[in-house]
């Protein structure tokens, strides 16, 4: 199943289907929320979604900064607002009303994360996420919110760790040497 849209407001606190703890081995199927970035199909899992919002619901109260878009208050929880459009290209965001805003809780914080629109929630093995091709294995410590591809149906999504990616990573003094 596959929508056009998610509705006004979808609260994620109650899981869909239990749902077992810990590491996702290889025949452990779990939920993953599926969006759109750019032309592209992202996955995420489930248990770090906590609402979705269109952008237009949310009461925003700072507006400034380009990856860091704003600062909203959702039931009654201050926090930041990543504009992923901006962050995975080049092309500046036209907001209509397929965008969306992902509530999620992550081990840090709470935060929100403004995508091209969620398109629905799929069943994915452990098995069933394979490791991303052709990967450099200089690059490969830099993308290890990467957590692989996956197919089902006709889409091929790629599955991110939110954890790992909403992480502030502290550069190094040899990494900006070697970027230059």
């Amino acid at each position: 199943m596959q929508t056009n849209h998610t509705p006004a407001i979808m609260d994620a606190s109650e899981p869909l289907q239990a749902r077992s703890p810990g590491p996702q081995g290889d025949t452990e199927v779990r939920q993953y929320l599926t969006f759109r970035l750019g032309g592209l199909e992202y996955a995420l899992d489930y248990r770090n979604v906590q609402e979705l919002r269109p952008l237009q619901a949310l009461e925003r109260f700072a507006a400034d900064g380009q990856i860091i878009s704003s600062v909203a208050v959702s039931r009654g929880i201050i926090m930041p607002i990543v504009d992923m459009r901006i962050a995975f290209g080049p092309r500046p965001p036209a907001h209509d009303p397929r965008t969306d805003v992902i509530i999620l809780k992550l081990s840090s914080c709470v935060m929100g994360m403004v995508t091209d629109g969620v398109t629905d929630l799929v069943m994915l093995a452990g098995r069933d996420i394979r490791p991303i091709p052709n990967l450099a294995a200089e690059v490969a410590p830099n993308v290890d919110y990467l957590l692989g591809l996956a197919e089902t149906g006709q889409r091929r999504l790629i599955v991110v760790d939110i954890d790992k990616l909403m992480a502030i990573r502290r550069v190094t003094r040899d990494r900006l040497g070697a970027a230059a």
